[in-house]
């Protein structure tokens, strides 16, 4: 019987884990509608300056292009997100396509540019027209004489995310303004908003205020958006933080653009959370359980994977693929239910019932149990078999867990100890022992931003079996002080800001350089030339600082070679950290040692060679031209990598011992 195969990487097994519930996961969808006013105010550009950084770009124009740049993200990185924007303030009005002349619009002076949903490259290409044509751009964008009722606003928005994102699990309100009073002497108005804000947050939708300071007059959120955006959605521990101070205009030119502060503070927020795990109990001892949630907070960023496209219809489709099991004598088309899992064993194949597979997966429930502590200064850097999950408490299932995980938190970090844990993340996943490692908090001191939050870490630590046998280093020589001294001030130079390493400011440029090719010919522009690699090293910057002490780090280290080679003249030991010994006849004679290797291994090829190492088990240490040698006399297929061909031996001996 045929089966789909939804286009999984080589090596997922489909019944590794028990299927999970993804309703309990803030993962699944994120909608995010931009809310940009359109006044004078919001209109007018910064006053002109000879200053070499300057703010060319009025409020409204750089809120919209920060929809644009987020837009362009989305469209690849986040396909199935939805975006929209909506004006406000404009004289024109239009919602769900609804005629601009029409007399009596359902919402005036809001304009709905672009609709909630998944942008398509039309979206991006007209918003990208608007942004970068002034004739568009100024025929658009006339404010409006009459005060937009901000109300009236957010149940404008209120309406698109109910139609829209009915059952979006992440929603979220854009507002750009610099406005700090839309209602200055009208507590009715303020009134009527703030219960319209509400009506925002019971649905699940949470606002965010991107407030811009006009020049000389800083943006007060107390007039009147401290009513209408809270903290924290009531419901939801996980909502994001709530939004620092205002983003500032220049009036000058000087400092951060408008466009690059707005661009960076949106792209804070833009990004949801990704829970690995919710409400996993966290076992603190016999009885005494709190509940945690587990969050990725750092991820390996792939490009997309592509798929197989039939391009014969009206629109290209994607082609879906189909395996069919067949069997290996008869090519007979095997139905799902006719077969087994197997696992070879002595020559042998074993096979499994799922329920046995099951049972043999399940070493018990969900949990993260703490077994002891040990002092934080025990766990080598050396032992991170895979990214660390960050957690954090959760109060759904046990009340109190965020008073508890709190003190816990504290006397970790106070006594400078590491819980050592029992870790199952899910139904049949393996278990895994790991470090849980508190973290303290960390803030940027020049922004007063939280960088990373207060919280417990889980290192997952290697078993036994995970430890590899180190290589065999002998012989090192150790470079001498005189050459280490000269090194010195070369290292202290060349020290990154702030002596650590911030990966915000390095973007991987392999990424990058994908995403803007495929950018480029989706929305038919013009292919870049070359990337934008923020990690090429700037060596104008190091030859200035350290050019001088890298050349007296060079002479010294001749110098010190030399009067090496002439202590060492004739020695066995080899030049450099490779490690191992070699004989002097090899040094000189220009590497017998490895000819000999390969004679032995051509040597090994032979019949009684290789069953010798057939029966030793080391058939994977032979060269890949002994293999093909050895499966080309046999008449035996030689194409394939190097486990393929030790595979293909292996079999080649298990049939003949069970023919005698």
């Amino acid at each position: 019987m045929a089966e789909e195969n939804k286009w999984r990487p080589p090596g997922d097994d489909e019944d590794e884990e028990e299927e999970v519930d993804e309703t309990a996961y803030k993962t699944v969808k994120d909608a995010v509608l931009f809310v940009i006013e359109v006044s004078p105010s919001m209109l007018t550009a910064p006053p002109p300056t000879d200053a070499k950084k300057v703010d060319t770009d009025n409020p409204t124009s750089a809120a919209l292009k920060c929809a644009y740049a987020l837009m362009q993200q989305g469209i690849i990185s986040n396909p199935n997100d939805m975006m929209g924007v909506l004006l406000y303030g404009t004289e024109k009005s239009k919602f769900n396509g609804e005629d601009e002349t029409n007399e009596n619009p359902a919402y005036p002076h809001c304009y709905l540019l672009t609709d909630l949903d998944i942008p398509a490259a039309e979206d991006v290409k007209a918003l990208k027209t608007l942004v970068e044509d002034e004739d568009e751009f100024k025929k658009l964008m006339v404010p409006s004489d009459e005060k937009v009722s901000m109300a009236n606003v957010l149940f404008c928005a209120n309406q698109i995310f109910t139609t829209k994102a009915p059952n979006f699990s992440s929603r979220r309100l854009f507002i750009v303004t610099n406005d700090d009073d839309p209602h200055a002497n009208d507590k009715a108005a303020k009134a009527s908003a703030a219960v319209r804000a509400k009506d925002l947050y019971d649905l699940g939708v949470l606002i965010e205020l991107f407030p811009i300071s006009r020049p000389g007059q800083e943006f007060d959120r107390r007039k009147f958006y401290d009513d209408i955006v809270y903290n924290q959605l009531p419901t939801d521990p996980e909502a994001p933080a709530p939004t620092s101070g205002a983003t500032k205009t220049s009036s000058t030119g000087d400092g951060i653009s408008l466009l690059a502060s707005l661009l960076s503070n949106i792209n804070s927020k833009a990004v949801a959370r990704r829970a690995l795990f919710s409400n996993l109990p966290l076992e603190i001892g016999p009885g005494f359980k709190i509940s945690v949630k587990g969050y990725i907070i750092f991820k390996r960023q792939e490009p997309k994977r592509s798929c197989y496209v039939w391009l014969n219809g009206e629109k290209a489709q994607i082609a879906m693929g189909v395996t069919t099991r067949t069997a290996e004598d008869t090519a007979r088309a095997v139905d799902k239910v006719e077969i087994r899992k197997a696992y070879k064993f002595g020559g042998e194949q074993i096979p499994f019932t799922p329920e046995e597979i099951s049972s043999l997966r399940n070493f018990g429930e969900p949990v993260i149990r703490i077994i002891g502590f040990k002092p934080v200064s025990m766990l080598p850097i050396w032992a991170n078999l895979k990214p660390a999950t960050f957690i954090y408490p959760s109060e759904e299932h046990y009340v109190g867990s965020t008073r508890v995980f709190a003190a816990l938190h504290q006397k970790l970090l106070s006594s400078q100890k590491m819980g050592i844990v029992w870790y199952i993340a899910r139904t049949n996943a393996a278990p895994v022992i790991a470090a849980l490692y508190p973290g303290a908090e960390k803030r940027d001191d020049g922004k007063d931003v939280q960088i990373m939050p207060p919280g417990l870490w889980l290192i997952p630590l290697p078993y036994a079996d995970d430890i590899r046998q180190k290589p065999e280093v002998a012989n090192l020589i150790r470079a001498p002080d005189p050459l280490i001294d000269r090194m010195r001030p070369v290292i202290q130079q060349l020290q990154l800001p702030k002596a650590r390493y911030d990966p915000a400011r390095y973007p991987n440029p392999a990424l990058q350089w994908h995403y803007r090719v495929l950018q480029a010919m989706a929305l038919d522009e013009e292919l870049p030339e070359k990337p934008d690699d923020k990690t090429l090293p700037k060596y104008k910057q190091i030859d200035k600082r350290a050019g001088e002490y890298v050349l007296e780090w060079a002479s010294e280290m001749q110098a010190q070679h030399e009067a090496w080679e002439k202590g060492n003249r004739g020695s066995a030991i080899g030049v450099g950290t490779g490690g191992g010994k070699r004989s002097a006849a090899a040094v000189e004679g220009g590497g017998v040692g490895k000819k000999a290797r390969v004679e032995k291994d051509g040597a090994e090829a032979d019949d009684a060679g290789m069953t010798k190492a057939f029966k030793s088990n080391w058939i994977h240490k032979l060269t890949v031209s002994s293999l093909r040698n050895w499966l080309s006399g046999k008449g035996l297929d030689t194409k394939g990598k190097k486990a393929e061909l030790v595979e293909r031996v292996e079999e080649w001996y298990e049939r003949k011992n069970k023919g005698r």
